[in-house]
């Protein structure tokens, strides 16, 4: 029985916890927001952030954050592939995927899923490009 009359995010999803909105769990901003999720703005001011980061980190991360700023100043958006741009390359690279496996959605998620046991450590992203590999490598080899 929930526990709560707000619907909660899927198995896959995220919920901000500055806006509340639910959104896919590889992205790295909330596309209603824009706050990044792996740079919280709380964890800066915890003591000894800043001195376990190598110099450029930190150039980057102020950079970022003035970035975000003057867009919250100016209410100017995030572009489109700036918050959305891995899930539309895993979208175009599962595609291809599902073309090569006859059409099939589930044969390439097999095919993801083999390649996930192969490298756990990485992300949809990487299992996608090795799986594509692996299925052109094999088709080719099968060819001759």
């Amino acid at each position: 029985m929930p526990t709560s009359i707000d619907p909660q995010p899927a198995d896959d999803e995220l919920e901000c916890g500055r806006c509340g909105a639910h959104f896919h769990y590889e992205l790295t901003r909330c596309p209603n927001c824009g706050v990044n999720l792996y740079e919280p703005e709380d964890d800066a001011d915890s003591p000894g952030h800043k001195q376990n980061r190598p110099a450029s980190m930190n150039r980057n991360a102020i950079g970022a954050r003035l970035e975000g700023l003057v867009r919250r100043i100016t209410k100017k958006t995030y572009p489109a592939d700036q918050l959305f741009g891995a899930a539309i390359n895993q979208a175009v690279l599962f595609d291809n995927l599902r073309v090569k496996a006859g059409g099939n959605p589930e044969t390439a998620e097999r095919l993801i899923d083999f390649e996930r046991q192969q490298a756990p450590q990485g992300n949809r992203l990487l299992w996608l490009e090795r799986a594509i590999q692996r299925w052109e490598r094999d088709n080719r080899a099968n060819k001759n």
